[in-house]
């Protein structure tokens, strides 16, 4: 049953992970997905956010094509995200609520220290290519079970210092190759039912409506201002899920 009295907190999540996927290529899941956790549960929110993740990423897949230089880096993510996020899907359905939710806090606190602690880390891209499959495996459970990937896939792409038009790329694959596993199996387990496929598409619209305002923030706003911002709002919000999980709120 659909809590009504939380859609304008769903909306405007939407719109913060439209204007995030828009000025950095990626992130949405990031700020969505806890917003429609902490007023759902973490399955809802896992199965109502595929469709718009695979369609957003479809489009600017589509759009960074030709960025995407390194195809053996790109498609060994890809894959290994797929396999991944097959097991993190059946996870998602037999591990219970609390555990879930407590899961999505710390994806969202690993990604958080991560990039407070090491913002200039570096890593060969010899180096990434070997690692590119644990790396994509654990990203791809994550998203899986969570909903997230970020503190595996993002921190990985963005210690190889890829440019934005090649991380775009990279990481849309990478993306999509996740929701072609999730979608069929989030279906297959009930949890990706017609009434919430269609939710989904119309969670689309302020989704898609913001990304280009996002991509216009990326040209105009300090990207240490909006990364401050992000950050801020990402840790006040695992916070309020870690205390759900632990009985606290």
């Amino acid at each position: 049953m659909i809590d009504w009295t939380a859609l304008p907190a769903v909306v405007a999540a939407m719109i913060a992970g439209g204007l995030l996927k828009g000025a950095t290529g990626a992130g949405a899941p990031v700020v969505a997905v806890p917003v429609l956790a902490l007023f759902y549960d973490v399955q809802f929110a896992v199965a109502l956010f595929v469709i718009p993740n695979f369609c957003s990423n479809a489009w600017q897949g589509w759009t960074y094509r030709a960025a995407v230089t390194d195809r053996r880096l790109a498609l060994l993510f890809a894959a290994s995200g797929l396999v991944g996020a097959g097991v993190g899907t059946v996870m998602l359905v037999n591990l219970p609520s609390g555990l879930l939710i407590g899961a999505v806090a710390l994806a969202v606190l690993l990604y958080i220290g991560f990039r407070i602690a090491r913002p200039d880390w570096t890593l060969p891209r010899e180096t990434g290519r070997r690692l590119a499959v644990p790396a994509g495996l654990l990203g791809g459970v994550l998203q899986g079970a969570a909903g997230i990937s970020a503190p595996a896939s993002i921190t990985f792409l963005n210690a190889m210092r890829l440019d934005r038009e090649e991380f775009i790329g990279t990481i849309s694959l990478f993306f999509m190759a996740m929701c072609l596993v999730q979608i069929p199996l989030l279906s297959a387990y009930g949890l990706l039912t017609p009434h919430v496929a269609l939710l989904g598409l119309l969670a689309m619209i302020p989704l898609f409506g913001a990304m280009p305002v996002g991509a216009w923030m990326a040209r105009h706003v300090s990207r240490a201002a909006f990364d401050r911002i992000v950050l801020g709002l990402l840790g006040i919000l695992s916070l309020r899920l870690l205390a759900e999980a632990t009985g606290l709120w």
